[in-house]
């Protein structure tokens, strides 16, 4: 009893160590980002303008949300490839019930076809992460495998339901949901300020909570964590839950930006999600992640999009740009990590 204890008492110090707010690669990244932002600035009086200022605030911000939900995943060991299409899945649904609600009864009840879209929405996002996490945790499937799979099942059923076309939000309360979703607080646009909330949350759950401490656990040693009680199957499972969440919120968001919700809507955001949470510290081995990383790899790669339109570079530089800062970052953390030992 002894040595597991110990075991798991050394996996989960060193979890604790790696995971701090601006520990290793996480404080690269933000001195990365600051200089980047300074050539921007130094390069392009468009930079700082208010309106460019604003436009890279709310883009970056739906990749941030759901890179706080991917770092949760990427915490255990695990990936989850479906962020994109789940998006894309929980947008349209929430805007077809929407229009339902606005056509029955429930349309005179104060903000019903605001609160019920987006609950059933949220819903529908919990059960998929449900059924990935379940498949992980209890069938062993691989994460990989799994998730590519619900990829391709949630962007089917998005064109089998929409048949291609674009679902407008509509109803009575119409007003309050952009509101909602593309509005601001106190000069800030409100996706940044959701971003704020979840992620300062996310920090409290990850470095204050029994759940964190076992999130960490199992992906620094599944087998030390399962031997000493922590409920692996549950940890997984709510990781996968809490991933589905935060991409379900940035698609019912970005119907709210956009003013429609497409069906192709946030394809291939599966690559920029998972860049920003590797390029913001996550180990894809599992046991090291944070809040603060993923958001400041999703401001990192949107700066860097912004700056490269502003620079009138060709757009398809911009995947190659950041598969090199991808390399570039698990580099930096390998060397750190060689000259530790």
């Amino acid at each position: 009893m002894m040595s597991t204890t110990s075991e798991f008492a050394n996996v989960t110090r060193l979890a604790w160590h790696r995971r701090g707010f601006f520990a290793g690669q996480t404080a690269y990244m933000t001195l990365a980002f600051i200089i980047i932002c300074g050539l921007a600035a130094a390069f392009s009086g468009n930079f700082t303008t208010s309106g460019n200022l604003l436009n890279i605030s709310r883009n970056f911000s739906y990749i941030a949300l759901m890179s706080l939900g991917m770092t949760v995943v990427i915490i255990t060991g695990g990936i989850d490839l479906s962020v994109g299409s789940v998006c894309a899945l929980v947008a349209v649904c929430s805007m077809i019930v929407m229009r339902n609600v606005a056509n029955s009864p429930l349309a005179g009840v104060p903000y019903a076809t605001v609160v019920v879209p987006i609950v059933a929405g949220l819903l529908l996002a919990a059960v998929i992460g449900s059924i990935n996490g379940c498949l992980i945790a209890w069938l062993e499937l691989s994460p990989f495998v799994t998730t590519l799979g619900m990829l391709s099942i949630c962007r089917g059923l998005t064109y089998v339901i929409t048949q291609g076309r674009g679902q407008a939000p509509s109803g009575p309360d119409v007003a309050t949901f952009f509101a909602l979703t593309n509005g601001s607080v106190a000069g800030l646009p409100v996706q940044v300020v959701y971003v704020l909330v979840a992620g300062a949350a996310l920090g409290l759950a990850l470095h204050h909570s029994v759940w964190g401490r076992h999130l960490f656990a199992v992906g620094g040693s599944e087998p030390a964590a399962m031997r000493t009680g922590v409920r692996v199957n549950r940890i997984k499972i709510s990781a996968y839950v809490l991933c589905s969440l935060a991409a379900g919120a940035s698609g019912i968001l970005l119907a709210g930006w956009l003013g429609s919700a497409p069906a192709n809507l946030a394809s291939g955001y599966e690559l920029r999600v998972i860049a920003a949470t590797v390029i913001g510290g996550a180990n894809l081995a599992g046991g090291s992640g944070g809040p603060i990383g993923a958001v400041i790899g999703a401001a990192l790669i949107e700066v860097i999009r912004n700056s490269l339109v502003l620079g009138r570079v060709d757009t398809y530089w911009q995947d190659a740009l950041i598969g090199l800062i991808i390399i570039l970052a698990v580099l930096v953390d390998k060397l750190r990590a060689l000259q530790a030992k």
